[in-house]
Parts: structure tokens; sequence; C-alpha cells
């Protein structure tokens, strides 16, 4: 499955070649594999690559969101050209109750363009994803970008309206059983809790 963010978040065409993300099977997961220009704006993050690091979003970032759109549970993935990552796990609107979770990621780099892998576990996955959204921040101060897969819609934006990466119900339907087959069963979650988490 391959996607391209070619759109600002309030839905104005990017101004650079698009970010693309694509999903592949994996083993036990998915790989996620990301593939976008290196703007190298704002410096890299003091972190060590490879290494997860809190409010990651501060920084040069692809971010893949998969939703249970009836529980809101959703698991948030930040990958930064320089190495770094962020999982959160969210239960009902920005709600972080699981943090930089450990994240099998890997990036190649060369002047221009960036590429990243990273291996998902299902148990990273909210039980029964049925949204999708992903999304690139670069630049910094007045210069600063952020891009949406799926914008929000010109209807319904707002004077002065920031950006935000957490209105849902912006956020396309998805089906792993596109990439996995029509008989295929997402496994068990073992890191959600059936009910609502408490945090």
């Amino acid at each position: 499955m391959d996607f391209k963010i070619e759109h600002t978040w309030d839905g104005s065409p990017v101004k650079h070649e698009p970010v693309f993300v694509r999903l592949n099977p994996g083993d036990r997961g998915v790989m996620l594999k990301v593939s976008a220009p290196f703007f190298n704006d704002p410096p890299a993050p003091l972190g060590e690559p490879g290494k997860p690091f809190n409010e990651l979003w501060d920084y040069e970032v692809v971010e893949t969101f998969f939703l249970n759109d009836i529980t809101e549970q959703y698991l948030e993935v930040e990958l930064c050209p320089h190495g770094q990552h962020l999982v959160l796990l969210l239960s009902g609107r920005r709600n972080v109750w699981k943090q930089e979770l450990a994240l099998s990621f890997e990036v190649s780099r060369g002047e221009t363009k960036w590429e990243g892998r990273a291996y998902l576990p299902w148990s990273y996955f909210p039980p029964n994803v049925t949204k999708f959204n992903s999304f690139a921040i670069h630049g910094s101060k007045d210069k600063r970008s952020y891009e949406a897969l799926y914008p929000v819609p010109q209807h319904a934006l707002q004077p002065g309206q920031k950006p935000d990466f957490h209105r849902l119900e912006y956020f396309k339907p998805f089906s792993f059983n596109t990439l996995l087959g029509e008989d295929w069963k997402q496994p068990e979650a073992s890191l959600w809790p059936t009910g609502t988490p408490d945090v």
C-alpha cells in the first residue's frame, strides 16, 4: 500500500517532491517505509539515533497514525531522518497512555533525500484498525511546514485555525485486508486492554 503526502494540512499543494509512505507485510507485523525530501531543518535532535525521543514532533519528522474510530484508540509512529523515533499509544484524542516504545528503525540519508524503514509489531496496533492518516513536518519558525495525506477539508477550515494532526474525524477508511487478503484477521493486540485504560 502506497501513499503520497501531496498537500499541506489545510489542503494547499506542497511545493516539493511529495513524501512517500509504504506499508508492506512483515513477519508478525508491518514494515513501514518512508521516502522523503531531506530539508535538514530544524537541526537534528540531541537524542541518540535509533532511540526514542520525546517531543520529536518539534523536529523534521514523518508521522503515521492507525486508528480504531469506534474506540478512538490509535497508534502514532514518528520517524526522523536523523534516526530518532517516537511511538505513542493513545486512547481518546491526544490522550497518550504509553510512549517511547522500542522500535526497529533504520535510516539512509543523502544530501537531499532520506529513506526510513520501521518494523511495527502487531502488538502496537489497536484492535480493529479502521482509519489512517500520515503527516510530514519540516522547517523552522515562520517557515514551518505541516503536511497531511488527508488534510482538513476547505469547508471545515476556521479563521486562525492551527495545524492539528489529532483531528481524527478527517482520517480516511483503511483496512489491513487490502494489504493482507480478505481472510486475514488482525492478531490480538496484547498491549491494549479491552476496556479504556486508566491514565
